[in-house]
């Protein structure tokens, strides 16, 4: 009964993760009103962040100290830079170049690299019913955001390659918390790669921009201080601890529900339309995650 319960809890955490981390697309669209630039949105959001995961990381320690080695934070070093900094700068590149709604898609094929990656490195075994899921989101995210597709650009072939790196980036990321996630527990894990992915932000302001940041109004700090605390701190750390409870795969099966999550966030309160043939590519993609989620709490009672 215990590990069956472990699974709805890692279930109800990665919901949550995913849900507030899909908020941050409204949040930047009402920053977007005050004329900030991406970078500089970017950077506010990790320097809000910053402090509280310097005080977390300096709390605790990591749950398996003796049995960590140098190479592991060189590790974590790697996946902090790949997955929350390297990910997000190719999507944002990407979205120079390509519509919304074909980056969503394009997007979107993380669950499958997380799979492959788990099964290369990690030798985990692909289930059919992890394949059905699978196909079975992608279907509805591509149904949800086929209209949104127009291809006006002559540089659609690079754009879709920066966003497949994006996916490809955040898959190793996934993967590796994954393997990491045991040794240093879910907070220590998720305090050290935040800081440094933050760190690699603040340098790239640094060196490329140095641009005055210090005179936007009053509202739009205020709306990074939410992005920073809602959509950032604390869906990180559910999105940790829903990995180190569900794995990678069966998370980044989850994580389908963020497209769906923000067409109806940005609904309430945007005030966008949400058309019929959203709403049915929506109920796909929650019919692909209990598939996923009936997978999981069906083997934990098995076991039992």
């Amino acid at each position: 009964m215990q590990n069956g319960k472990l699974s709805s809890y890692g279930t109800i955490l990665a919901i949550a993760g995913i849900v507030l981390f899909s908020a941050k697309a409204v949040l930047v669209k009402l920053a977007y009103k005050f004329e900030i630039s991406s970078e500089h949105l970017l950077l506010f959001r990790m320097i809000f962040s910053l402090p509280i995961y310097l005080i977390l990381a300096f709390i605790n320690k990591p749950a398996q100290k003796a049995k960590i080695k140098i190479k592991d934070y060189i590790w974590i070093v790697f996946f902090g830079f790949v997955g929350y900094y390297l990910a997000s700068y190719f999507d944002f590149l990407g979205l120079q170049h390509i519509k919304a709604g074909l980056e969503r898609i394009i997007l979107f094929v993380y669950p499958t690299l997380v799979i492959i990656l788990s099964r290369i490195f990690l030798r985990n075994i692909i289930t059919p019913r992890q394949i059905v899921a699978i196909l079975i989101t992608y279907l509805g995210v591509i149904i949800a955001f086929w209209g949104e597709i127009h291809i006006e650009t002559s540089n659609i072939a690079l754009g879709a390659m920066l966003v497949f790196l994006s996916a490809l980036t955040y898959a190793i990321y996934l993967v590796g918390s994954g393997w990491l996630i045991p040794k240093f527990g879910v907070v220590t894990f998720t305090s050290y790669a935040m800081i440094v992915s933050s760190l690699c932000i603040i340098i790239q302001y640094l060196i490329f921009d140095g641009g005055d940041i210090m005179n936007y109004p009053l509202e739009l700090y205020l709306i990074c201080i939410i992005m920073a605390v809602f959509s950032t701190i604390i869906p990180s750390y559910l999105v940790s601890a829903a990995i180190a409870r569900l794995g990678a795969s069966n998370f980044s099966i989850l994580a389908s529900l963020g497209p769906v999550s923000t067409i109806v966030l940005a609904y309430f309160f945007l005030g966008e339309n949400l058309s019929l043939i959203q709403i049915l590519g929506a109920s796909i993609v929650i019919i692909g995650v209990y598939v996923i989620s009936k997978k999981k709490n069906k083997k934990k009672s098995i076991q039992l």
